[in-house]
């Protein structure tokens, strides 16, 4: 890939296992779908990247295609419709009539961030995370296009951040001004001791899948 740099390094998910069996019964109140938030499968636990219409984006390691899903509260949620990895690692969920996708993000702090759309941050930028595990952290876009490998091959395009990140983080939000920038695919080291995460760029995910991302 021309212009793209390999890591020399094995870029790690960040997913959490999980003994998740049966959904707890819905009530007949609408649930928010929220970049930031936790949902699960059967065997993991990962981060909304980003609401879209009909249902949200997340990293392509958190499901496959068919699979179901469980909101934050273990409330059935939706199914993955089209996943990729590796090369991308991307995937989009629908969701039923128990959620309504919103064009916001959590905050980590009890309240939201309203997305105002996807446009790109320059190298330099501040940028933020909203992930499921390390709540709200920010730091600075340090590069795009990256190439990282994992054991499964190598994922190219990348947005490279010095934000930490931790199990569970998987699809977690970047923003920028508001702009969603992209989804968590992957990190190294932690935040105990500092490290770097890896995005796959938002504009990417909603041209191939077609979506539609959700501003407020």
């Amino acid at each position: 890939m021309t212009g793209r740099r390999a890591l020399l390094l094995i870029v790690s998910f960040l997913l959490f296992t999980t003994g998740v069996a049966n959904a707890e019964t819905a009530s007949s109140l609408a649930y928010s779908v929220r970049g930031g938030d936790a949902f699960f499968t059967a065997t993991t636990r990962c981060t909304i990247g980003a609401a879209v219409r009909g249902g949200f984006v997340t990293a392509g390691a958190c499901g496959r295609p068919g699979e179901a899903t469980l909101g934050h509260n273990r409330v059935a949620q939706g199914v993955f419709r089209a996943t990729a990895f590796p090369g991308d690692s991307m995937a989009w969920v629908t969701v039923n009539s128990n959620w309504t996708p919103r064009g916001v993000v959590n905050d980590g702090r009890g309240g939201e961030i309203a997305v105002l759309g996807s446009s790109e941050a320059p190298i330099g930028a501040p940028v933020c995370q909203s992930g499921a595990t390390s709540g709200w952290r920010c730091g600075t876009l340090l590069r795009r296009n990256v190439t990282v490998n994992f054991p499964q091959g190598a994922v190219f395009g990348l947005i490279e951040t010095s934000i930490c990140s931790e199990p569970g983080d998987t699809g977690a939000t970047l923003l920028w001004n508001g702009h969603v920038q992209g989804v968590l695919i992957g990190g190294s080291g932690n935040c105990s001791t500092g490290g770097r995460s890896y995005y796959q760029p938002i504009n990417e995910i909603l041209s191939r899948y077609g979506l539609t991302l959700l501003t407020s």
